[in-house]
C-alpha cells in the first residue's frame, strides 16, 4: 500500500513562503545558466533593501517607498533576469564579444521574461497585482536614465522606480563579482564607475543613495560572497555547456 506524505494545514504565511521558495529556486536555475549563483540573488536583494532605506530619506521618494512596496520589490528581485532562460547557451555563455545579431538576441531577455509573466496571467485567467513589480523588473532593468537603454528606450522617470533601483544593484554586483573569464573589480572602482553613471545610466537620486550606503554594499558583498564551491560549479556548468554547443 502506498502512503501519501501528510499534508500540513494550509496557512497563508506558509503558503506565501512556499511560493517564494519555488520562485527563488527557479531563479537560481536561471542564474546558473549565466554562471551565477543564488548568492548573487541574495546580494542584490540586500543591496536593494539598503538603497530603499536610504532613498526613503528623500522626500521625493518617501511616499512611494512604503514598507509594503519595499517588501514586494525585494521579493520580486529573483525574477528580474528570468528571461535569460530563453537565450541560447551559445550566446549567453560566449566568452568573447557578441556580434550585433547576438546582442540583439541577448537583449530579448527583457521581453521574454515580461511576456512569460503576462502569458501566465492570461492562461490562469487573472492579472495579479502582486506581479506588477516583477513585470516592471523583467522588462525595464536594462533601461537607462538618459534613454539609451533597452528594450523601449525609456528615460528618466518613465522608467519604473523598481527598475531604477535594481539596475544599480545589479550593475554593482556584476562589477565586483568574479566570473569564469574575468575577475571582479575592487569596491572602490565599482563606486567610481557607478558615480560616473549618475544621470546617464542611473537615476541621480539612486546613485546619491548608493554613495551614502556604499559601505553597506561592501559588507553585503563580503557576507554573501561566492565560495570556492560556487566558482567550481560555475566552471563545470560553463565547460559542460560549451562542450554541448561544440557537439551541436
Amino acid at each position: 500500500m502506498t502512503h501519501a506524505s501528510p499534508v500540513p494545514p494550509v496557512d497563508a504565511d506558509e503558503a506565501l513562503h512556499a511560493a517564494q521558495v519555488v520562485v527563488f529556486a527557479l531563479a537560481t536555475l536561471a542564474e546558473l545558466r549565466e554562471s551565477d549563483t543564488e548568492s548573487h540573488l541574495l546580494r542584490v536583494q540586500h543591496y536593494v533593501r539598503a538603497l530603499c532605506g536610504e532613498l526613503h530619506q528623500n522626500p521625493a521618494y518617501a511616499e512611494a517607498l512604503t514598507p509594503a512596496f519595499v517588501e514586494l520589490l525585494v521579493g520580486s528581485v529573483p525574477m528580474y533576469d528570468m528571461g535569460t532562460v530563453g537565450i541560447p547557451d551559445r550566446i549567453l555563455l560566449k566568452p568573447g564579444r557578441l556580434s550585433a545579431d547576438e546582442i540583439a538576441i541577448m537583449r530579448t531577455h527583457t521581453t521574454l521574461g515580461h511576456d512569460a509573466l503576462v502569458r501566465a496571467e492570461k492562461t490562469l485567467g487573472r492579472v495579479s497585482p502582486l506581479l506588477t513589480v516583477a513585470k516592471e523588473l523583467t522588462l525595464c532593468h536594462q533601461e537607462k536614465w538618459d534613454g539609451t537603454g533597452y528594450p523601449k528606450g525609456l528615460w528618466g522617470e518613465q522608467i519604473p522606480l523598481s527598475a531604477r533601483i535594481v539596475a544599480l544593484a545589479d550593475v554593482y554586483d556584476a562589477l565586483i563579482s568574479n566570473k569564469v573569464y574575468k575577475d571582479g573589480v575592487p569596491h572602490e572602482r565599482a563606486v567610481q564607475i557607478l558615480t560616473e553613471g549618475r544621470g546617464a545610466h542611473f537615476d541621480p537620486a539612486v546613485v546619491d543613495a548608493f554613495l551614502a550606503v556604499h559601505e553597506a554594499f561592501r559588507s553585503i558583498a563580503t557576507r554573501f560572497a561566492d565560495t570556492d564551491a560556487d566558482m567550481q560549479q560555475k566552471i563545470e556548468y560553463m565547460a559542460n555547456a560549451i562542450a554541448e554547443v561544440a557537439v551541436l
